[in-house]
């Protein structure tokens, strides 16, 4: 993330008032719950019961935040600490503002028993009812055990400290029920959770974790119907698109430097980059407008659909979904990586999950296919009868079922065996299938996309297309199943 550079001076590990005070503008915050304590006998006792809670101002907008204090007991939750983080959240549904969440607790607090157990029934039930209403944003800033783990996994965007740990159960249940020995760091490292998706970001310290959240928030509305922060326009890097792009299908490429040539000033702020790296989603804009890219990444798997990779554009479509941000996808993708291994990690599960992501999705939407795009993979990285409102592709992409070779084989089998030199006609009919069923122009003869365009004229179609398609959500609704 560009973010991580503007970030000058690194500060030591806060407490829990101090991290509120770090992310929200100076002198805004106004502290809720501040006296309660815990009503149960022979537990611990502090005035706030080990959170902090209040609301503030992050860049003038308001916000409400809690924050764990690892200092009283473990930052633990309790009766009363679960009461603050339920009221607080009740609190931005009520207000339509985002609510932003400090974790680190070691779990709930063993001398209040059922109690604590309930708190966090109370508290994820709270989490989830928000879910899709007001944007909810996590920094996990210590060590999170128990159920102390689910309740940031619930949120939207969840940002960790590299040197905290998150895990259902430490290493030492671990190792009495297992025999296995691990440190924190291994079993629940942030390197563990960037590589699965439990975590998008990964921060140095807290003042990177604030400067995280203040840009996803830059992106995010304060509530689910309110439109996105708009930013003045810029231009793009002055670079050709095409140009980075090869037109040989065995040669690599990174897709960010594509994107980055379309999207104001060239930034992007890539989501998750460490999981199912052969898809690439992020959160940028266009003319001082977010969207948000999903893209095939040919530089990891040759850009192949795997069931990560669907699970994670999945998850981050149905977020721009809830909060009305449009959606651009590049299109570069052999198919579904194939192999009983996929099968056994239910591709075909996650792959649907996509498919019903996009399907639904009520934002505008515009597809550009770059290079290449067969098969389900194809229809699934939202084809125009799919759902995407504008669907173009650039001169010399490929399109079909399967590559023209194979196709081929299937097609004219008899004739290829037949054949005195069976590879040579085997190729002379791969080309002639080529040009007629697969480049790009074939499609748009036949009304799957609305334009062939060259390159250099993307950024400028898809602005145009999101322009006019600026109250899209009210129109796919009115659109129903068409």
């Amino acid at each position: 993330m560009a973010v991580a550079a503007t970030v000058e001076a690194r500060t030591p590990r806060l407490g829990a008032a101090e991290r509120i005070e770090l992310l929200c503008d100076p002198g805004s915050v106004r502290t809720i719950r501040s006296t309660v304590a815990s009503r149960r006998a022979g537990g611990p006792a502090r005035p706030g019961d080990g959170v902090v809670a209040g609301a503030g101002t992050v860049g003038g907008r308001p916000v409400v935040c809690y924050a764990q204090d690892a200092s009283f007991a473990g930052g633990s939750l309790g009766e009363a600490h679960a009461d603050t983080i339920v009221r607080v959240l009740g609190h931005a549904g009520d207000a339509g503002v985002p609510a932003i969440g400090l974790f680190a607790s070691a779990g709930a607090r063993v001398q209040e028993g059922t109690a604590a157990l309930a708190g966090y029934a109370r508290v994820f039930r709270a989490i989830a009812r928000l879910s899709g209403r007001v944007p909810q944003l996590s920094v996990v800033a210590g060590t999170c055990a128990g159920g102390g783990s689910y309740a940031p996994a619930l949120t939207d965007f969840v940002v960790m400290l590299r040197s905290a740990e998150m895990f259902l159960t430490g290493p030492g249940v671990v190792r009495e029920a297992l025999g296995e020995v691990v440190t924190a760091h291994d079993l629940g490292g942030a390197g563990v959770h960037a590589r699965t998706g439990v975590c998008q970001f990964v921060a140095d310290d807290d003042a990177e974790a604030v400067a995280v959240v203040r840009e996803l928030l830059s992106y995010l509305p304060q509530h689910a119907g309110a439109a996105p922060p708009q930013a003045p326009p810029r231009d793009p890097p002055p670079a050709d698109p095409g140009g980075l792009v090869p037109a040989d299908l065995r040669k690599v490429y990174d897709v960010r430097g594509v994107a980055r040539a379309l999207v104001d000033g060239g930034e992007l702020c890539e989501v998750a980059p460490r999981w199912a790296r052969n898809m690439v989603t992020a959160l940028a804009r266009l003319e001082g407008r977010p969207v948000g890219i999903v893209a095939n990444q040919p530089r990891h798997l040759g850009g192949a659909i795997d069931a990560a990779a669907a699970q994670k554009a999945a998850r981050f479509v149905r977020v721009c979904d809830a909060f009305g941000i449009p959606l651009v996808v590049l299109v570069d993708t052999p198919g579904f990586l194939p192999g009983s291994g996929q099968e056994r990690r239910a591709v075909i599960r996650h792959g649907a999950e996509l498919l019903h992501a996009f399907a639904a999705a009520r934002v505008p939407c515009v597809s550009v296919v770059t290079r290449q795009a067969y098969g389900g993979a194809y229809i699934t990285m939202d084809s125009k009868e799919l759902g995407a409102d504008f669907a173009f592709a650039w001169r010399g992409a490929r399109i079909g079922v399967m590559g023209a070779q194979h196709a081929v084989r299937i097609v004219h089998r008899r004739e290829i065996e037949h054949a005195l030199t069976p590879e040579r006609r085997a190729r002379e009919l791969g080309e002639r299938y080529l040009d007629e069923h697969h480049l790009a122009r074939a499609a748009a003869r036949d009304g799957f996309l609305d334009e062939v365009i060259d390159p250099g004229e993307t950024r400028e179609r898809l602005c145009a297309a999101l322009g006019l398609l600026r109250h899209g959500r009210e129109r796919r609704d009115a659109r129903g199943a068409t």
